[in-house]
This record gives C-alpha cells, sequence and structure tokens, in this order.
C-alpha cells in the first residue's frame, strides 16, 4: 500500500467520526496511529463503517442515537465515552435540556452514581457564569 493510499484511507475513517461527533477523539488517533503502524488499518476501517451503519443509519436519527450512546454509557459508568458521545449529542443538534433529560433517566434506570457523573458531563458543557452570578 502506498504512503498515500495509507494516509488518504486514514483520513477517511477520521472523517467519518467528525461526522458523527464532530471530532476524532483521542483514542481513536491513537489506535488509527498503531493499526498504520502495524499494518492493521482494515480493523479501523471496519469499526469506522459499523458505527456509521449504526449512527447514521438508524431509524432513532444522529440526535436521538448520540443521546441513547450518552445515556448507556452514563448507566455502565464510563465517563469519558460518554463525555465524547455529550458532545457527539450536541453535534447532531441535540440541547443541553436533552442531555439534562438521559441523565435523569439515568438516574431511574441506573442509580445516583449515572445521574450524577451526567450532571457532571453537563455542568462541564454549560457556558461559563457571569461573574456578577456567584
Amino acid at each position: 500500500m502506498t504512503d498515500d493510499n495509507l494516509a488518504s484511507r486514514t483520513e477517511a475513517v477520521r472523517d467519518r467520526y467528525r461526522s458523527t461527533l464532530g471530532t476524532v477523539p483521542g483514542g481513536v488517533q491513537e489506535r488509527l496511529r498503531m493499526a498504520t503502524e502495524f499494518g492493521r488499518l482494515p480493523t479501523e476501517e471496519a469499526i469506522a463503517a459499523l458505527r456509521h451503519i449504526v449512527l447514521t443509519d438508524s431509524p432513532l436519527g444522529g440526535r436521538v442515537q448520540q443521546l441513547v450512546h450518552f445515556g448507556q454509557l452514563l448507566a455502565l459508568g464510563r465517563a469519558h465515552p460518554a463525555r465524547i458521545h455529550a458532545q457527539g449529542a450536541l453535534h447532531a443538534g441535540a440541547g443541553l435540556a436533552d442531555l439534562i433529560g438521559v441523565a435523569e433517566t439515568a438516574l431511574i434506570t441506573a442509580g445516583v452514581p449515572a445521574y450524577a457523573l451526567g450532571a457532571e458531563i453537563i455542568a462541564e458543557l454549560l457556558p461559563p457564569a457571569d461573574p456578577g452570578e456567584e
């Protein structure tokens, strides 16, 4: 495989993440680095293709699909990927109120730790407070 072909295929994988999340997560960047160095790019291409099908061809639509991911990751206590999918939900058109609704649902289905994680992530996404409000 030529260097140009490898670079083009790697960038195509990155573009799939950008289309659903608005960015390429650091962990994906590291996996791509490893995959290209060890000739395993087809694995990352397959993962990106499956993600694309699930996230963009879903009857739920991209916004709802990202919110579902966010909620499932809260329930599992997976903070880092939950943050990624909260951003992905915003990228797909969700609002902070939608994320709050998901966190509140996680309270019922997975308990206070899931809700607290959701609240922490949402708080990080809030615009900075006015200095006069504190």
